[in-house]
């Protein structure tokens, strides 16, 4: 006869599993973007939660007695899963910082589209970071640091324990001030860029106040900057890949 007393247990862990992979997938780069359907989001959890299971079914315990002990592991395991997700998000989200800079530095701020990413309109020079991003994050196989984050999950926020509020501040803290810290330094090329030739643009208007500087220089300052961004883009891709393997990193023992 075909035992099926473990089918309760089995079932237990999957749907805590599903909760922690499909809240990380909800949110992490490519394939948790707005653009993506549903269906397609909804799918790939499922299959990865069914193939991370075996890996992980011996982190849960028994199943619990009562409603409101499943509801809190539930509870748990979509909260942790938020974490993470999130965590990879925000180190995203230097690109946008970095690409808002350049495109005010460049006088490209008013040139915008909608971000396949975040699903409402930035800057082009956003979107077009942003996408180069996911594309080299899927060349350089750093989406495997990705899934070791949501193996390793396991091994830093154990299921069935009290969640660690203080350790879940200090790295959102460390997480987003590194976003912010990245994004800058990714466009600290233009920053400089921006002084210098305002700078400039603002002595020619004071020896020739005749003449309207600024109208006449936005070319050259769009052209200047698109240079500069060509010329600089591998330099910085390749910073931000370092930086988005520093931050997913915290997550893998």
């Amino acid at each position: 006869m075909i035992n099926l007393d473990i089918l309760p247990q089995t079932a237990y862990v999957f749907v805590l599993v599903f909760a922690r992979l499909g809240s990380m997938i909800m949110l992490m780069p490519a394939i948790g973007e707005i653009s993506i359907p549903a269906r397609v989001r909804l799918l790939f959890g499922l299959i990865l939660s069914a193939i991370m299971m075996p890996v992980v079914a011996g982190s849960f315990g028994p199943v619990p007695s009562s409603v409101p002990g499943l509801a809190l592991a539930v509870v748990y395991e979509v909260l942790v899963g938020i974490f993470v997700g999130m965590a990879a998000q925000l180190i995203m989200s230097a690109l946008h910082v970095a690409g808002n800079i350049i495109a005010m530095q460049t006088g490209l701020a008013f040139a915008q589209n909608v971000d396949p990413t975040q699903g409402t309109q930035s800057a082009m020079v956003v979107s077009f970071l942003s996408m180069l991003a996911v594309a080299l994050i899927f060349a350089t196989d750093l989406d495997h640091l990705l899934i070791a984050a949501m193996r390793d999950s396991y091994i830093l926020f154990k299921p069935g324990q009290i969640i660690p509020v203080g350790d879940f501040s200090q790295m959102a803290v460390k997480v987003v001030s590194s976003a912010f810290t990245l994004g800058v330094q990714l466009s600290a090329p233009f920053i400089v860029f921006g002084l210098v030739f305002y700078l400039g643009l603002g002595i020619l208007s004071r020896l020739m106040p005749q003449i309207q500087i600024f109208f006449i220089a936005m070319p050259a300052n769009i052209g200047i900057g698109l240079a500069l961004l060509f010329l600089i883009l591998g330099a910085m891709m390749t910073w931000f890949l370092q930086g988005f393997e520093q931050t997913m990193s915290m997550f893998i023992q």
